[in-house]
């Protein structure tokens, strides 16, 4: 199975909405998906996805189904905290050097939530919802959680699925979904406007797999139509 996970398009916050750089943006990812197809298409609920996820699904002629646990919103109830001064943001929402400095670096997956960069979170609740709702999700499309990292392949699919989402959600994620510490991954990685990563489930003989990042927020799209590729509006690449 390929899990192809897409950020929104540039957005419009407030209402809820894309840009006109943003309906490009999805307009491109539809030409892109059209190339190899899709077997399914599912979104957050949130209205700056389904904008996105919507040209792909008419090119293809899928339906779009909606995956509540994909909610922005959702996740930032989980990582959003308040820091020193009284600002909200994310918890990844701070200078990356952050996450590397008192010895944090030196943790892993056993001991990650004792680094003093994450203190801030509800570390008894910040993931119980949002890895429960993983594995479900992963276990109805064929891959049954083992352990970390590790899935059994109860129905080996060839599948090609795709989730259009967020940045904060899927920064929530993907630490989970690959088995990197948290604060490990997000000192080193973000997500871009549009951005599609790739997870490969490849079918083992042994009945076990773990999802590989076969590519990782992934723009050429932008590049094929001739469109602005920066990263945030901020960095030309």
């Amino acid at each position: 199975m390929l899990l192809f996970v897409i950020r929104h398009g540039d957005p419009i916050y407030n209402p809820d909405s894309l840009t006109p750089k943003g309906h490009l943006q999805a307009n491109a990812l539809a030409k892109r998906f059209a190339i190899h197809g899709l077997d399914k298409i599912y979104s957050s609920p949130v209205n700056r996805a389904k904008l996105t996820a919507q040209p792909t699904a008419d090119i293809l002629s899928k339906p779009v189904e909606i995956e509540e646990w994909t909610s922005e919103s959702l996740a930032w109830q989980d990582f959003a905290v308040e820091f020193p001064g009284g600002r909200r943001g994310w918890i990844f929402d701070q200078p990356n050097y952050t996450f590397l400095q008192n010895g944090d670096e030196n943790l892993g997956l056993a001991d990650w939530q004792k680094a003093q960069s994450v203190q801030l979170l509800d570390l008894e609740n910040c993931y119980k919802r949002i890895s429960a709702a993983s594995d479900e999700f992963l276990e109805r499309h064929g891959y049954r959680r083992e352990s970390t990292g590790v899935y059994r392949i109860i129905n080996p699919t060839e599948e090609r699925i795709a989730i259009f989402c967020h940045q904060g959600f899927s920064n929530c994620w993907f630490p989970y979904l690959l088995g990197i510490p948290p604060h490990i991954y997000w000192s080193s990685f973000d997500i871009n406007h549009s951005g599609v990563s790739v997870f490969e489930f490849r079918n083992y003989e042994s009945g076990l797999t773990s999802p590989k990042c076969i590519n990782f927020s992934d723009c050429s799209h932008l590049l094929r139509e001739g469109l602005p590729y920066q990263f945030q509006n901020r960095v030309n690449l």
